[in-house]
Parts: structure tokens; C-alpha cells; sequence
């Protein structure tokens, strides 16, 4: 069985590619291969799709595949206290004779799996859980990146961003006699990874570009205060904001993980930066404007990283060794090699390690101003974004996706409804 959760990826769907393909190749270790539609939520509910009987073309598109539409993710939380929804997943695992479980998600996916692998065991059940790593905002693992360096879809989040930021330049370079300040805001809600990749479209840092990660603790009027001067000495000025930069309540809505939905806030971050600089306090002829991507950096393809697609399928292939060769509890995670030249080996972590886990961008590798990354950020980030672009199968123009076929296979225990959905 093979399932998603949680805010997809650019390369979410090579790691889906890396596990059918692997596990294809092992039929001594796995007959039927199944996909949860929507995460854990299609275990609930029995709503599988049979990955065998796909075409093989189709499961090769998924390499250039973004976003997770090709199977759904979900936000499902499974708390402690919905004995019922864990006791409805061993039921359908049972009924499939299903031997080992991987989730493809972040740290509240983890936590997931874990408990599910907790479980199995409580009830006898021989059930291998493996985790695989996916979140653009690069928030699992430790603080020392010995248990994961970076995640799946982090690269190529960073690449899309360093695109932005140049063309953006580029705009603020021509309306600056008009629009002196664009604001940009990012994802990553309290880790700074993302905006802190800004910086790698100008690493020579020849733009005028500031950077507020929620971890610089910078303040509205502090902010001003740094653009204001920016505007004196350049006449322009890029600001890239965290989502998870505090100017208090903005009416956000949370998601079933507990996590700030800020694309359902009333108000964006950087709306409000704009209403306070046009309104109080921006010394310059001219406007701010805001730019808010949203979506946009975690479910484009065009602008994705070689380098983060073969990653995030190798990662996957390996989480299926892991759990022919070491058994249950593991997270598959990607560890970069001593050395000047950029390499990676595959490696495991448990479980317990990761789930839950929140990693924020170090503060060694932020500047002494609170403005902007040091060099070291700039040389572990560099590599991530790699070199060539990807290859995109064009077909009159448009972009082809993969299409699986989604017809669900049959049921075998009766309709269930899970908790967190009933009325």
C-alpha cells in the first residue's frame, strides 16, 4: 500500500514512480500494489487503485508529474483517540493482505506511519511501515542535518524562487520610478528555507534584496525602517517575507494537522506590509506592490530540479530496501557526502526520530542584519537547484501529465465512514 499526505511537491510524484517501480521489480516481495486515493483517508474509506495494471508509459510520466493528483494526498490527522480510524486500518490491511505500508509525506505523516506500525504490532499484524520524505519547506529532520540534509521538493522549490526573484528584478528594475518596493511573499510558514532561497538567484548579491524570515525576529516597523534606508541608497528594494513573519492574528484558519492554513487567511502577510508602507510609512515617490505565488511554488513542473527529481525517486527506491532488508519503523533519508563536489548517499532514520519534527533555518546561516543568508547557506542550497532543466513531454503545446487509470478495485469489508468526516 502506498500513500500521500500533506501540501504536495513539484517531485512528489517521482518518489510515487521510484516506490511502483521498485516493487514492480520484486514480485517475490510484493504481488498487488496498491495506491490510497487521498491518502490515509482512501484506507479509510477502501478507495484503492490498482498500480500493477497500470500502463507503463503513464507511471513514467509521472517523473515530470507535479502536485500529488495523481493519487490525492489528504490532511487526515489520526489522533490518539480515534481508536476506530486505526482499528478501520488494520481491518482493510487485513482484507488485502497487506504486507508493508509506505507514506510519502512530511513530519506530521510520519507521525502517522508510526503509530499505525505501533499498532500492527499491538495486534500481531506482519506489517512493515517505511516513510518517504516529502515537504518543500525542508522542516524535517535535526537541527545538524545528520539525520536528513534536505527534503524531496525543497530543491525544486528553491529553483522556482530563484526564477521569481530574477524576473521579479527585473519588473522592480523597469516600474521602480512608480513601484520602488515589491513585496514577496513565501511558503514554508515558520522555517526560513524558502525565503531564504532569494537569495540564490543573486548570489553575487548585486540586487537590492531583503530577506524576513520569520527566525530573524524583525518587527513591521523595523521592516520599514530597513526598506526606507534601502530606497535611499538604491531607489528600489525587493522584500521577500515569510509567510510566518508575526504581525499577530491575520484571521488564518488551521488544517487538521494543527498547522496555519495562510492562503485561507483573511489578510496575507504581505498585503498587510504593503497597507502599512503605502499608508505610513514609505519614504519614496511611488507605491509598494505585493506578490503572493501561493500554489504556484509546489505544483510546477516547468521550473523543477534535475537534481530534486532523481533524488526524490532514488530516495524512494531505497525506502522499498529498507523495508525488504531492515524491516519497519524507518524514514528513507538523502545525506550529503564529505567533500567539495556535490554527492549524496541514502540512508535510513526511525520513525520516532522524525515525526513531529520542525527543523528552522539555522542561525549561523542567517546574517548578522537579519536581512539576508550567509555564504554557507548559499553553498548547501546552490547544488539543490542543479544545473539543466527538466525534461517536459509537450504535446500541442501543453504539458502532459500522467493519467492513472482511478477505478477502485473491489471492496472487501463494509462502507465506512471515517470519524473526522461525520456530521
Amino acid at each position: 500500500m502506498i500513500a500521500q499526505s500533506g501540501g504536495p511537491s513539484p517531485v512528489i510524484n517521482a518518489s510515487l514512480q521510484g516506490v511502483i517501480e521498485a516493487c514492480i521489480e520484486c514480485p517475490e516481495h510484493f504481488h498487488n500494489i496498491y495506491a490510497a486515493w487521498h491518502g490515509v483517508e482512501g484506507i479509510l474509506k477502501e478507495e484503492l487503485i490498482d498500480l500493477r495494471s497500470q500502463d507503463r508509459e503513464e507511471i513514467r510520466l509521472l517523473r515530470s508529474t507535479p502536485s500529488a493528483g495523481a493519487i490525492g494526498t489528504c490532511r487526515y490527522k489520526l489522533k490518539e483517540e480515534q481508536k476506530e480510524d486505526f482499528e478501520r486500518i488494520m481491518e482493510v490491511f487485513r482484507a488485502h493482505d497487506i504486507g508493508y505500508f509506505y507514506y510519502i509525506g512530511g513530519n506530521d505523516s510520519m507521525d502517522t506511519a508510526q503509530k499505525v506500525s505501533v499498532l500492527a504490532k499491538q495486534e500481531g499484524m506482519e506489517l512493515i511501515v517505511v516513510g518517504i520524505p516529502k515537504t518543500i519547506d525542508n522542516d524535517i529532520g535535526d537541527p545538524e542535518f545528520r539525520l536528513l540534509d534536505h527534503t524531496p521538493g525543497y530543491g525544486s522549490a528553491a529553483r522556482y524562487w530563484s526564477y521569481w526573484v530574477q524576473n521579479l528584478a527585473e519588473e522592480n528594475r523597469a516600474m521602480s520610478s512608480s513601484e520602488p518596493v515589491c513585496v514577496i511573499q513565501a511558503m514554508g510558514r515558520t522555517s526560513g528555507f524558502i525565503p531564504a532561497a532569494a537569495r540564490l538567484a543573486d548570489p553575487q548579491r548585486e540586487i537590492p534584496l531583503q530577506i524576513y524570515f520569520a527566525e530573524g525576529e524583525h518587527t513591521l516597523e523595523s521592516l520599514a525602517d530597513c526598506v526606507n534606508e534601502q530606497l535611499r541608497t538604491d531607489g528600489r528594494c525587493l522584500v521577500v517575507v515569510s509567510e510566518g513573519f508575526d504581525l499577530g492574528d491575520l484571521g488564518a484558519l488551521h488544517d487538521d494537522f494543527g498547522n496555519i492554513e495562510y492562503s485561507s487567511s483573511k489578510t496575507t502577510v504581505a498585503q498587510e506590509i504593503v497597507n502599512y508602507l503605502n499608508h505610513n510609512r514609505l519614504k519614496a515617490r511611488g507605491l509598494a506592490t505585493a506578490q503572493v505565488p501561493g500554489a504556484m511554488q509546489r505544483c510546477v513542473s516547468l521550473n523543477a530540479s534535475c537534481v530534486d527529481i532523481e533524488e526524490a525517486y532514488q530516495v524512494a527506491r531505497h525506502a522499498v530496501e529498507i523495508a525488504m532488508q531492515d524491516g519497519s519503523e524507518w524514514m528513507a533519508t538523502i545525506l550529503r557526502k564529505p567533500g567539495d563536489s556535490y554527492q549524496v548517499h541514502y540512508d535510513k532514520v526511525p520513525l520516532q526520530k522524525v515525526a513531529n519534527s520542525v527543523r528552522h533555518l539555522p542561525r549561523h546561516w542567517i546574517s548578522k542584519n537579519r536581512l539576508d543568508v550567509t555564504d554557507e547557506f548559499i553553498r548547501y542550497a546552490m547544488p539543490l537547484i542543479g544545473k539543466e532543466d527538466p525534461e517536459v513531454k509537450i504535446i500541442d503545446g501543453l504539458q502532459r501529465f500522467a493519467r492513472l487509470d482511478r477505478r477502485f478495485i473491489d471492496r472487501l469489508t463494509p462502507e465506512y465512514q471515517p470519524l473526522r468526516m461525520r456530521v
